[in-house]
């Protein structure tokens, strides 16, 4: 069974909060928070002040990406607003186990992200310690932007390796992701699926988040 985290990244900021509470009534279980610094990726978005201010009316888990740098020093701050799972790029962390362990310390959930080029080898040895790794299906950054074909066979070496190692670790994907293109995401081993404007931006969501769940069922 897949969950669906929709991305705020592609909500209407104007309406953030009323925008939140369709994807939650249409059934969404996560909602998948972007956080961008400028730096680490180029883009800016938001901090925890906003996901405290959308803690107090959301009961959907808190999925909080961090695309920033130095996150050790941002990690407090978004348990204190709300965060239920943390996950932190391995790319921007100079010491991934104890970032990972700093996270778990506040008793929330811990995940890793890969960007498109870094290979799953990069976190074969931390993989023990994690609850989820997102696997960028796109150059984080933007959203609205095309799958990158390659990565099923990256989320099937991911999926292998967590097999093999017999860990209980779920698998999530950000971006490109669509209704046309989610069972092979879902086939290849992924089972949190985050989607943001094809959710966000569609007409009807309730209907869309429908459309998801059968065609990863396919």
């Amino acid at each position: 069974m897949i969950k669906l985290a929709p991305s705020i990244l592609s909500a209407d900021f104007a309406r953030l909060l009323e925008d939140v509470k369709k994807v939650e009534q249409a059934g969404c279980e996560y909602l998948h928070i972007d956080v961008m610094d400028g730096h680490f990726v180029p883009n800016i978005t938001l901090g925890p002040a906003i996901v405290k201010s959308l803690r107090k009316d959301v009961n959907m888990v808190f999925d909080t990406h961090l695309m920033i740098e130095n996150p050790d020093n941002y990690i407090k701050d978004f348990v204190d607003a709300g965060s239920d799972i943390i996950v932190v790029h391995a790319e921007a962390c100079n010491h991934l186990h104890r970032t990972i362990q700093n996270i778990k310390s506040y008793n929330i959930k811990a995940g890793v992200a890969l960007n498109p080029a870094t290979p799953i080898e990069t976190i074969k040895h931390v993989l023990e310690d994690v609850d989820m790794v997102l696997i960028m299906t796109v150059n984080p950054g933007f959203g609205g932007q095309s799958f990158i074909k390659g990565m099923i066979e990256k989320i099937e070496e991911l999926k292998n390796l967590i097999d093999e190692k017999k860990l209980k670790v779920d698998i999530q994907v950000d971006g490109g992701i669509k209704p046309d293109n989610i069972d092979k995401v879902v086939k290849a081993g992924a089972n949190i699926i985050v989607a943001g404007s094809a959710i966000f931006n569609s007409d009807n969501i309730c209907e869309t988040v429908k459309i998801m769940r059968e065609n990863a069922r396919l």
